[in-house]
């Protein structure tokens, strides 16, 4: 559950910079490193909520960030939906890890504008998941 308060964190401080622009995004290189950043943990926190369920229920090893969301899709944890988003933030995720100057602006732009709402979904998914493992919860 602090993996959970992390992740809710996380999407309430980039959530304040959905309103930006893609010029004004462009032009400031200090938004562009709080954005990018914060999206990355933000995927990250998601990547590291998928390995303990993963872990912790003895699900088949991961080989990369997008392969542990293919493995809660593959348990009926995330829909298939859910799972080709969670793969498109992984793939996101390591472009600004690894290749940082190559970042697309509009690409940030259009994760802020549109696909905030995944990781709220993504967060719910795994909710209700444990619920349902839960032996004190109501079946």
């Amino acid at each position: 559950m602090r993996k959970i308060t992390e992740l809710e964190l996380y999407l309430g401080q980039v959530g304040e910079f959905a309103a930006i622009g893609l010029e004004e995004y462009q032009g400031d290189w200090k938004t562009q490193r709080v954005v990018e950043r914060t999206l990355q943990m933000l995927i990250e926190t998601c990547a590291d909520i998928a390995n303990h369920i993963v872990s912790d229920n003895m699900m088949r090893t991961p080989t990369s960030y997008a392969d542990t969301f293919r493995v809660l899709a593959e348990n009926a944890v995330i829909s298939a939906e859910l799972f080709s988003v969670m793969e498109k933030m992984a793939k996101f995720r390591n472009v600004v890890v690894h290749q940082y100057e190559n970042v697309d602006a509009e690409i940030v732009i259009l994760v802020l504008r549109k696909h905030l709402g995944d990781f709220s979904m993504f967060k719910d998914a795994i909710i209700s998941f444990l619920k349902r493992q839960s032996p004190l919860s109501p079946q």
